[in-house]
C-alpha cells in the first residue's frame, strides 16, 4: 500500500515553490506598464492645443496684413497709374452701352464707335463745366465785391459801433495781418508750386485713363479672356462670371450714382436759384461732383451753398438754405438711395464709412471717390465666390456682358487659335 502521507507532502511542498497565476499575471501586467511609461522628449507636447491654434492663426493673420500692407504700399507708389485705370473703368461701364449701340445699329466698326463715344462723353463734359465756369467767373466776381463791401461795413461797425475801438487799433491791426501775408509769401509760392504739379499729374492721369477708355472700349472682352486664360483651367469658369458680376455691379452703381448726384444738384441749385443766391448753376455743378463721394462730398458741397448765401444775403437766406441742402439730402439718402442701390452696391453704412475713411488715407479725394465701388465689387465676387449670387438672372441670360454662360472655354480657344500655344501656355493643372 503506498504511503499517501508522503505523496500528499510533496505535492504540497511543490505548489509552494511555483508562484500563483494571479501573481504572474499582475507581475507582467507591471512589466508592461513600466515598459509603456511615457518619456516625453519633445517640448512641442507639453504645449496646449488651443495655444497652437492661436499661433497658427496669429502667423497667418500677420501674413494676409502683410500682403495687405504691400498692396496698398504699391497702390501709394503707383497712384496715378491705378486712379487712371479705375476711372478709365468706371466710365468704360457708362459709356460700353452707347457704343454697343453704335456697333449694333450704325454698324460702326469697333475703334470707331469706341473714339465716337469718348469724344461724345467729353464734349458734354466739356460743355458742363465751359458753362459752370463763365458762371464762376462772373459771379466770383460780383461775390469778392459783396465781401469786399462786407468787410468795410465790419471795419466801420468797430469803430462806431458798441465796441468803440480806436481806428488806429484797427488799422494796427490791419498792418499786422498785411506782414503776416507778406511773412508767409513763401508758403504761397511753393502752394503754387505744387498746384503746378498737381496740374501735371492730372494731365498725365488723364491722358492714361483715356488710353485705357478706348481700348476697354475696342477690345474689352478680349483683355478680359486674356486675363482668364492664365488661370488654370477649372478656375476659369468660376473666375470669368465672378468677374462678369463685378462688371454689372460697377456699372450699376455708376448709373445709379449719377442719377443720385443729377437729383442733388437740382435740387440744391434749384432751391438756391429761387433763393437768389449767386452761383446757382457752379454750385449745382459742385453738388453734381461731391455726390460721388458718400458722406463727404454731399457734406461739403451743402456746406458752400450755405456759405454763399450767409456772404451774400445775411442769416435767415443761409439758414434756409441750409434747411433746402438738409432736405434734399435727407430725400436722397432714405428714400431714394437706398431704392436705387439696393442691388447695385448692398453694402453696410459702416463698411461705406470705413471704405471712404481709408480711402481718403491712400489716395485722398481721389481714394474716397473710389472707396466705395471697389468695396462693392469685391463684395459681390467674395459673395459669389462663397456660393451667394447677387444676379442669379445672369447664369441663364444669353445677352449679358462677357459672352453666353458656359462660354469662356471656346471663346478663349477661339480667340487664341491662331497662336497655336493655348495648352503650353495655360497654368496647368
Amino acid at each position: 500500500m503506498p504511503d499517501l502521507s508522503a505523496s500528499w507532502l510533496a505535492r504540497l511542498s511543490a505548489s509552494r515553490q511555483q508562484p500563483l497565476q494571479g501573481d504572474t499575471v499582475r507581475s507582467r501586467g507591471a512589466g508592461r506598464a513600466a515598459v509603456a511609461a511615457p518619456t516625453r522628449t519633445d517640448p512641442a507636447e507639453a504645449v496646449p492645443w488651443s495655444v497652437r491654434a492661436v499661433a497658427a492663426w496669429s502667423w497667418r493673420v500677420l501674413v494676409i496684413v502683410a500682403a495687405g500692407a504691400t498692396l496698398v504700399y504699391a497702390v501709394v507708389t503707383f497712384k496715378t497709374v491705378v486712379v487712371s485705370f479705375l476711372a478709365a473703368l468706371l466710365i468704360a461701364t457708362l459709356l460700353e452701352p452707347f457704343s454697343a449701340w453704335l456697333r449694333r445699329r450704325l454698324h460702326f466698326p469697333q475703334a470707331l464707335a469706341s473714339l465716337t463715344a469718348i469724344l461724345a462723353a467729353v464734349m458734354f463734359i466739356g460743355g458742363l463745366l465751359t458753362l459752370a465756369g463763365r458762371s464762376i467767373y462772373h459771379g466770383f466776381g460780383q461775390l469778392a465785391d459783396r465781401a469786399v463791401q462786407g468787410f468795410g461795413e465790419l471795419t466801420a461797425w468797430l469803430a462806431e459801433g458798441p465796441l468803440a475801438i480806436p481806428q488806429d487799433q484797427i488799422d494796427q491791426w490791419m498792418g499786422q495781418l498785411t506782414d503776416q501775408v507778406q511773412a508767409n509769401s513763401d508758403v504761397l509760392v511753393s502752394g503754387v508750386a505744387n498746384v503746378t504739379g498737381s496740374v501735371t499729374t492730372v494731365i498725365t492721369g488723364a491722358l492714361i485713363a483715356l488710353f485705357c477708355l478706348f481700348f476697354f472700349l475696342k477690345e474689352g472682352r478680349q483683355i478680359w479672356q486674356w486675363f482668364v486664360r492664365l488661370a488654370p483651367r477649372t478656375a476659369r469658369e468660376s473666375i470669368n462670371e465672378s468677374g462678369i458680376r463685378a462688371w454689372v455691379t460697377l456699372g450699376g452703381y455708376t448709373r445709379t450714382q449719377i442719377l443720385v448726384a443729377f437729383v442733388d444738384a437740382v435740387g440744391i441749385a434749384l432751391g438756391a436759384a429761387i433763393l437768389g443766391v449767386p452761383l446757382a448753376l457752379p454750385i449745382g455743378v459742385l453738388v453734381f461732383l461731391g455726390a460721388f463721394i458718400p458722406i463727404v462730398g454731399a457734406l461739403l458741397s451743402g456746406t458752400v451753398a450755405v456759405l454763399v448765401a450767409l456772404v451774400d444775403q445775411g442769416l435767415v437766406t443761409a439758414l434756409i438754405m441750409l434747411a433746402i441742402v438738409l432736405a434734399v439730402q435727407q430725400i436722397e439718402g432714405n428714400l431714394l438711395q437706398p431704392w436705387l442701390q439696393s442691388n447695385a452696391l448692398a453694402v453696410h453704412p459702416i463698411a461705406i464709412l470705413l471704405a471712404v475713411t481709408a480711402g481718403t488715407g491712400i489716395a485722398g479725394i481721389l481714394g474716397a471717390l473710389f472707396a466705395v465701388p471697389v468695396a462693392a465689387v469685391i463684395n459681390t465676387v467674395v459673395l459669389y465666390l462663397h456660393g451667394h449670387d447677387k444676379y442669379p438672372q445672369l447664369a441663364t441670360d444669353l445677352n449679358r456682358p462677357g459672352g453666353p454662360p458656359g462660354a469662356v472655354t471656346s471663346a478663349i480657344e477661339e480667340d487664341y487659335a491662331h497662336t497655336g500655344d493655348e495648352a503650353s501656355t495655360a497654368v496647368p493643372v
